[in-house]
Parts: C-alpha cells; structure tokens; sequence
C-alpha cells in the first residue's frame, strides 16, 4: 500500500482559538462525567437540553413515505440541503434511469439479488427521512453481497455502479456472518440522479471494511441513506470518498447490536466550484463497552464549493463503557468555499471510558510552507505536500491497498485543478 506517512502533519491547522474550543468541550464533558444529573442531558450545540428525567425524543423511522412531510429547509437535517436541487426525489415518480451493475466478487463472496420485499430488504435500515423511505418503496429488487460464517478472504469485493441518465433507485443489503472477514469497494461513476438505501448486517465476531467511492459526473446527484448492525464484538471500518458529483448527500449510521463492538468511521471529501458534498454520521452506542473513532477530512476550492459535515454520537444509558471521538478538519484552498462542520455528543450515562469532539476549518498554514519553502522545495510543490499531508491520516487508515494510490492520484488531479 502506499503511504504517505512522511507528508507534513496538518497538527497546525487548528487555529487557537479552535484549541481552545476543544479544551472547552472537553472540560464540559469531564464536568459531565463528574455529575450523573448532568449527564442525563444533552451536550450538542444548538438542540434542546433535556432535564434529568426527560426521555430522549424517538427519531421518527417508517418505511411509508406518506409518514414523512415534504422537507421546506427549515428542519434540523435538511437546513443545508439544496432542495430546489433534489425536487425530482421528494415525490413518487417511476424511474426513467439506467443504473448499470459491474460486480467482481471475491472467493467465497456471492453477488446477487432478492426481491425489494425479501425480508433482507429493511432488516437493518428502516427509513428516517422521506428520500429513503421512497427509494425503499420504488426498489424492485435489491442487489445482496453475501460472506458464509467463518469465511475470510485477502481480496476485496469490487462493485461498480455505473449511471447513464436519469432518475433511479437502489438498494444494496451487505451480510457478513458470524465470524466472517470481508473488504468491499463500491464505486459511483457516471451520472444519474440517484436515491438509494444500503445495509451493513455484520455478525457476531464478524468484520466488514467498506469503501464508499463516489467519483460521479459533474452532474450527478446522489442521496443515499446507510445504516450498519454490529452484532457481537463486530468491527467495521467504513470509508466515504467523494470527489465528484455535482450533489451528494450521505448518511452512514451505526448502532451496536452487542458489546465489545468497534466501528471506525473515515471520511475524504474533495469539493469543487458549485459543488454540494454533505455528510451526516451518526453513531448509537446502544450497547456496553464498544469503541467508536469518526475521521472525515475535507478539502474545499472555488466559489459555492460547499461542505457539510454534520457527525453525532448518542450514548444511551445502555452504553456503559463507551470509548468515542469524532474529528472534522476542513482545508479551504481558495477564496469561496462553505464549509459548515457541527460534531454533536448526546450522552445519557455517566459511565464512559472516553467521549469527545474536534472541529477546525481554516486555510494553509503560513508557518508549514515557510518551514519547506526554507528548505528549498518550491511553493507549488510545497502546497502540494501539506494537502498531501492533510489526507495522509484518512488514506492510510482506509486499509484497503487496491486503492490507494488511486487515492493519492485523484487528490493530486483535484490540486492540479488549481495550479497547485
């Protein structure tokens, strides 16, 4: 695998200011471990706190699309979405697209597809917002990557999602049983405008790494809801990559089903002039003693280049022995670019091993290409070195070696965009 682990440390990119928000936040959150009262609230910014005793508000989740109202932007997850852009989406319509699927399976994987009401369909994911719950409705059949217990294979499972135009829908149930080791890639190339639900069944003892590429057509649009079960001491490393496309809206969601569960969630986004690249992971720590880490890393250029990153982490009274952090960095190349970044951590138990948060936005750091340029490399090459170094944690964290020099590649065509 290549790495780029000699590439400069993005450490300096946190203002003082954002340094000392983080001390903040992690003062409150030691007051709050210090308090059981205090921790039956809510540590978020911007919500409602709860008093002690209130229950925690249900997110709504139905697979009726009818249960859900058309979104107008003012609710809490749809404040940053474009919706003029996503209107094809919000109501029932026949799909007019073509959505072509490439699969290379590896040994001992199977590559198929059940019916869109095979029980499989909806055993983990049940829809929290009115896109999802009319993908799921609108899915003839849905595509099942399948590993046997106790199966384990050194090659990754390699599925291509090819869009020719037009609306869509899709479905993708991943199942790994019991025991079983597996690596998959999914790659969205193509344009197509694309609302779509995927399913991570992990089992017990089970672990999954997952590869979310989307590497779409300037005008692609591309919402899709993903949601994990962790049986068990399960792991999962899941990875969103998105470079391309002119919207795309991912939410990765998480709940452990079983204790001594652990889910890395990894995020590399690289937003262009007019697009729109929106990630929202959630965590639900809704079982004891499982470790959860959230890395997404973002690099932003030209005008209406707009990011969101919003990652929440919930630790019910159930998750005793919790050990969580979820980190944001955005690095703004150019003058224009949006990046909004809002980390939120509910916690419900006093009883946590570790809970935190980071989040920092900013642009090169002057003292980073002083420090090359001193040493006579040249400022376009130095620049070149800090984006490169920026990534360099999320690239060699994803762990799958079949892609990552493609990775760094496609980071160095985003720079050359620029001129840098």
């Amino acid at each position: 695998m290549a790495s780029i682990d000699n590439a400069p440390s993005d450490s300096e990119l946190l203002r003082d200011d954002a340094r000392e928000q983080a001390a903040m936040a992690q003062a409150a959150l030691a007051r709050q471990v210090l308090s059981p009262e205090a921790t039956a609230g809510a540590h978020s910014h911007g919500g409602p706190v709860r008093q002690p005793g209130d229950a925690r508000p249900e997110r709504l989740a139905s697979r009726d699309p009818d249960a859900f109202g058309v979104p107008t932007g003012r609710e809490e997850e749809w404040r940053f979405t474009p919706l003029k852009r996503l209107r094809v989406l919000l109501q029932p319509l026949e799909s007019d697209g073509k959505v072509v699927l490439e699969a290379q399976a590896a040994p001992g994987v199977t590559v198929g597809h059940v019916p869109g009401d095979d029980p499989l369909v909806g055993s983990v994911l049940t829809p929290t917002d009115r896109i999802s719950a009319l993908a799921m409705a609108a899915v003839d059949q849905a595509v099942v990557v399948s590993v046997p217990a106790d199966a384990s294979s050194s090659t990754p499972t390699f599925l291509t999602i090819r869009g020719e135009g037009g609306t869509a829908y899709g479905h993708l149930v991943v199942d790994v049983a019991e025991g079983a080791r597996a690596v998959l890639v999914v790659d969205h190339v193509g344009t197509t405008t694309l609302a779509a639900n995927t399913e991570y069944r992990i089992g017990d003892n089970a672990s999954l790494t997952v590869v979310s590429l989307q590497n779409w057509d300037d005008d692609a649009v591309h919402v899709e809801a993903q949601a994990a079960r962790l049986g068990r001491g399960a792991r999962l490393r899941h990875s969103v990559v998105t470079l391309g496309g002119g919207l795309v809206r991912v939410t990765p969601t998480v709940r452990f089903a079983g204790p001594d569960g652990d889910a890395e969630l990894l995020g590399l986004y690289f937003t262009d002039a007019g697009q729109h690249q929106e990630h929202r992971p959630l965590i639900e720590h809704s079982s004891d003693h499982c470790r959860s880490r959230v890395t997404y890393k973002g690099a932003l250029q030209g005008k209406d280049a707009v990011a969101v990153w919003v990652g929440d982490v919930i630790i019910p009274e159930a998750g005793i022995g919790t050990d969580t952090y979820e980190l944001n960095r955005n690095l703004l190349l150019t003058d224009g670019p949006i990046a909004h970044s809002i980390p939120n951590l509910e916690i419900e138990t006093g009883d946590v091993a570790q809970a935190g948060h980071a989040s920092a936005s900013g642009r090169f750091d002057d003292v980073q290409l002083f420090y090359l340029m001193a040493r006579g490399i040249p400022a376009d090459i130095a620049r070149k070195l800090v984006v490169r170094g920026f990534f360099a944690e999320v690239i060699n964290k994803i762990g799958v070696p079949e892609i990552a020099d493609r990775l760094i590649a496609a980071v160095d065509d985003e720079l050359a965009q620029v001129g840098i």
